[in-house]
């Protein structure tokens, strides 16, 4: 199975030439360092960054240049820093392609839940509620079950939603999936890992058709 690097580096895959991508916090900000260095992107973080690159290396860090999960960050040559309103205003006004977010649970009809866990202390759901409601293209980026072993793709999410039916794609650390017709479609296992694994791994509903090719890394 895949480790947080090797979901970043598949999702990477998804990123076409000439896209905006909005990256969120976690495991969505590492996809900035697999990106082919033969395509043109601009990565915009929602605290007004467009044109972050990789992580910085140790030592090389700017403190006052940070992702929204406040993380420093690299830029890219022309990359701008605005304000908030600016911010969301390409993110409201349709501006982003590809929008690649953690979650903590998704269901078979593509709601998303990533910003509470009732009893737990939250700083706020930030623009996660905007960038779900507003993008037509939404990654996932997420492990496949929890600590306890309990799957994170389910019927229907237990916890408080960010959005309603709207992911398009889900990566994990086992499979690529695709969400359709209320089902996960299961596109790609990663290497080692079983079609029988995955289905004992997944609550949801899980369509498996033919043949499931290994993930190209």
């Amino acid at each position: 199975m895949l480790d947080k690097n090797g979901i970043a580096k598949r999702i990477a895959k998804e990123v076409k030439n000439g896209y905006y991508v909005n990256l969120g916090i976690g495991i969505p900000t590492l996809v900035a360092n697999f990106v082919r260095d033969d395509i043109e992107v601009e990565f915009q973080s929602e605290n007004g960054v467009l044109g972050m690159g990789p992580f910085p290396f140790e030592g090389e860090e700017d403190a006052d240049i940070i992702n929204a999960g406040k993380q420093t960050i690299t830029t890219m040559p022309g990359a701008s820093f605005f304000d908030s309103v600016t911010s969301f205003s390409m993110i409201r006004g349709k501006h982003v392609h590809l929008t690649i977010l953690g979650a903590m649970e998704v269901s078979e009809n593509g709601d998303i839940a990533n910003w509470k866990i009732p009893g737990k202390m939250v700083k706020g759901m930030g623009g996660a509620m905007d960038l779900v409601a507003s993008a037509e293209n939404i990654i996932v980026a997420m492990m496949h079950t929890n600590k306890r072993g309990e799957s994170k793709l389910l019927k229907r999410c237990s916890l408080p939603l960010t959005g309603v039916g709207c992911v398009t794609k889900v990566v994990t650390n086992l499979s690529v999936f695709e969400i359709k017709n209320n089902q996960f479609y299961l596109l790609e296992r990663a290497p080692g890992v079983s079609v029988e694994e995955i289905k004992n791994a997944t609550e949801g509903t899980l369509v498996v058709e033919g043949e499931i090719p290994e993930m190209n890394l």
